[in-house]
């Protein structure tokens, strides 16, 4: 028997569009009233088991309960932070939400403006009031290396299924590649940094080709080469 509410998939939908009515859970930006689920932003509708929900088509991230984010200190209170994590508004660490003892009026001896930290995306309430931490395995203040952005919602192609491509780009330049949600990615290499940023802007340029990560391998592969010839010369 046809399902009653058959429907695409995947479809662009608009913030407000009724996603479901047969009881499904909402996903990731879609809400719920009176039973329903709706968008909460414009994207393409994404159906997964029994959960619905919709993938961003670009604008700014709009983080979600339990994600790892790139942010930038961008204000300094005597007892908190504001942090720009590439959302519609910045998020406040707390002083205890980080791994030091911060006396009241003492933030800026241990972070300052402009200064680069990895987050956990704590808690995000119906108002959107955003709440993030530090005080977990690997979350830190960043130091050296590039800071990168691109569209948040093509992240999920520069990790790779099953992080098959971020293992690969890392390997094959051998640098530290950190991928934040959020759209902002931190790479430090000694000698193929450089090779590492081309090869993830053509992952952003072609996110949506088929066999890109062998492409992006032969890629990488061809710039090495290519760099051992010069030092050869």
């Amino acid at each position: 028997m046809e399902r009653r509410n058959a429907r695409p998939a995947r479809e662009i939908v608009v913030p407000g569009e009724l996603l479901d009515d047969s009881g499904m859970d909402a996903g990731s930006n879609a809400y719920v009233r009176d039973g329903k689920v709706y968008a909460g932003v414009l994207g393409v509708r994404n159906v997964y088991h029994d959960t619905v929900g919709v993938i961003p088509l670009g604008g700014r991230y709009m983080p979600s309960t339990g994600e790892t984010v790139i942010g930038v200190i961008e204000d300094i209170g005597p007892s908190n932070w504001l942090v720009d994590i590439n959302a519609p508004y910045p998020a406040p660490l707390h002083v205890n939400e980080v791994p030091w003892k911060v006396e009241f009026g003492d933030t800026s001896k241990y972070l300052n403006v402009g200064n680069v930290v990895l987050l956990k995306i704590l808690m995000v309430d119906e108002s959107r009031k955003i709440q993030v931490t530090m005080k977990d395995s690997g979350l830190r203040r960043i130091e050296g290396g590039q800071l990168i952005e691109m569209p948040h919602s093509k992240v999920s192609r520069v990790i790779g299924k099953s992080g098959s491509m971020i293992q690969m780009l890392k390997n094959l330049t051998d640098c530290r590649i950190f991928v934040g949600q959020n759209g902002r990615i931190w790479i430090d290499g000694d000698e193929h940094a450089d090779v590492a940023v081309e090869a993830i802007r053509m992952i952003e340029n072609e996110a949506q080709s088929s066999n890109l990560t062998e492409r992006v391998e032969r890629f990488i592969k061809g710039r090495l080469q290519k760099g051992d010839d010069i030092e050869g010369y």
